[in-house]
């Protein structure tokens, strides 16, 4: 996959502890099952009212942790928990930038990873967006001896940003998550309070008709879907 080997890294930026799941771990799966090292940064968990609830940083947390173990993930760390920065993402660009490029935890500088894994610019949430933002800063081209530049830059999607839009740009990298749904759906279940009833796009037949689409396009059972931001081989 994406060219990698056993032993080389990703990295995946998500912007809230779900993310990873409902949008990419189906690949997730794929990719440590064939001894890539996957690492997870989360940008921002809160305890505020939610939609259908509330949000408790606790529980989210417990389980990001349970989530992350069912795919396989190699490191995961929730950045900023119950701040104003995790509040308001988008308020705090330069700090952002900063946390993907060098850390604490997963980030370009000690995970070094062969393709990064984003949010892309259309998501449908303003936080998504700074951190896509942020993201594609922290990877921009440069002298590779000062930091690490990710030779593979891909964005994803979440449920509600592939059921809430008319139209965008092409997702032209497809991945075969067929083998993998029974783990991303055993992950997906590990978010009891995001999970929501269909025909939410958050419920797990949803997220499940949606990339039985994606699959569609390639004749596969189900698959994910990218948006290329760079491809260097």
């Amino acid at each position: 996959m994406f060219g990698l080997k056993p032993g080389d890294r990703a990295l995946v930026v998500s912007t809230h502890l779900d993310d990873e799941t409902l949008g990419l771990g189906g690949t997730i799966a794929k990719l440590t099952e064939h001894g890539v090292d996957v690492d997870v940064l989360a940008v921002a968990c809160t305890t505020a009212p939610m939609y259908g609830g509330s949000s408790d940083a606790g529980t989210r947390r417990a389980e990001f942790d349970a989530a992350c173990s069912v795919l396989g993930v190699h490191q995961h760390h929730v950045a900023w928990v119950d701040t104003d920065r995790a509040a308001h993402p988008g308020t705090y660009l330069p700090e952002l930038v900063a946390l993907i490029e060098s850390g604490p935890g997963p980030c370009l500088h000690t995970s070094r990873p062969h393709v990064l894994f984003i949010p892309t610019v259309d998501a449908h949430h303003q936080d998504h967006q700074a951190v896509h933002t942020a993201a594609l800063a922290a990877a921009r081209p440069g002298a590779a001896d000062i930091r690490w530049i990710p030779p593979l830059v891909l964005g994803y999607d979440g449920p509600e940003d592939r059921s809430w839009r008319a139209a965008d740009e092409p997702r032209t990298v497809v991945v075969d998550t067929s083998t993998a749904w029974p783990t991303k759906e055993k992950a997906l279940l590990c978010y009891t309070s995001q999970l929501r009833e269909a025909p939410h796009p958050r419920s797990t037949a949803k997220i499940r008709a949606l990339d039985e689409a994606a699959g569609a396009t390639i004749g596969t059972e189900t698959a994910e879907r990218f948006l290329p931001y760079r491809m260097a081989f």
